[in-house]
């Protein structure tokens, strides 16, 4: 077991688990073995997997926003930088899926509060991008990109190739 907290490791093993098979693809029994400690320990942090997928999103999202830091202190064009930084990272750093794109792909089979937190995510990215100075006038409208950076990240993931992902983004910055 490692230093830190066992909630954060339990965290830690459910965000690797799930950003490589979804929602439905680990268990507390998985999560227990990964950490090395007892499936009840998992359960006594987070009583139901709706309780912990929750938690996930919502530091998911927490730390995505602490990487993107605020958009109006930023030069033009270095708000959309960023947040395709967070996705090209997933891929090329971590080589896994977003975590709010892959549960937003199963959203019809999460609890609600889930499904929320997810949302959330979403429209932190789509505030972000709207809030941050632009390049120029050709800028794409942050639904675009957002749609254009979680579309280039399954494809790059599904056919194992990072330059499609560069391809499918490098119009972004024009």
């Amino acid at each position: 077991m490692l230093d830190q907290p066992a909630r954060d490791q339990i965290l830690d093993a459910a965000e690797k688990r799930a950003r490589t098979a979804g929602y439905h693809g680990f268990s507390f029994r998985d999560l227990a073995e990964d950490v090395g400690i007892k499936s009840s320990s998992v359960h006594y942090h987070f009583p139901t997997k709706g309780d912990l997928a929750e938690a996930l999103a919502r530091r998911y999202t927490k730390r995505a926003a602490e990487r993107l830091g605020e958009p109006h202190s930023l030069a033009p064009g270095e708000g959309a930088a960023r947040v395709s930084a967070l996705f090209r990272d997933a891929l090329l750093i971590d080589d896994r899926m977003c975590l709010c794109g892959l549960f937003g792909a199963e959203r019809d089979a999460l609890p609600p509060s889930v499904a929320a937190a997810v949302a959330d995510f979403f429209r932190l990215i789509l505030d972000y991008l709207d809030r941050a100075p632009k390049a120029g006038e050709r800028n794409e409208e942050p639904a675009a990109m957002l749609a254009r950076l979680e579309g280039a990240l399954i494809l790059a993931r599904t056919l194992n190739d990072p330059s499609l992902f560069e391809a499918a983004t490098a119009t972004q910055a024009a």
